[in-house]
């Protein structure tokens, strides 16, 4: 589950999940709400690979959107499926998507960037919480 919300001239995303790994895929989800008006019909015709080494959990929280927003605006890729595996090796996911569409995936936001200012993810009775601001 996620919600975003405003923030002067930015926008926050906020997510909670049973566990790291699913927090960090419903974050990336949360991204791409911004990035795509209707992420749920992005088509998984193109799966990326992304690995990134261990960190502490909040950078490691702002490498794996910052990467992804990085395959939007270099490869021109929107993705609607996100797997994730937390280890001591690091960050092992796995995203699909499909290359932007203009005629079928109409822009919201446009993100400039992942920011550190409210970064924080943390664990609260059981459940895993973050929140970020983006620059747009």
């Amino acid at each position: 589950m996620f919600r975003t919300f405003d923030h002067t001239a930015d926008v926050g995303i906020e997510a909670e999940a049973d566990s790291r790994e699913e927090l960090f895929a419903e974050m990336a989800r949360a991204l791409f709400s911004l990035i795509v008006e209707r992420p749920e019909a992005i088509e998984p015709l193109r799966q990326v690979t992304v690995e990134l080494p261990p960190d502490d959990d909040d950078y490691l929280l702002f490498d794996w959107l910052n990467e992804l927003l990085f395959r939007f605006d270099t490869d021109r890729l929107v993705f609607g499926r996100f797997e994730v595996r937390l280890d001591e090796s690091g960050l092992h996911g796995t995203v699909a998507g499909e290359p932007l569409d203009p005629a079928r995936h109409q822009l919201g936001h446009e993100v400039k960037a992942i920011t550190y200012h409210e970064l924080r993810l943390w664990e609260e009775n059981g459940r895993w919480k973050a929140r970020v601001i983006v620059d747009i």
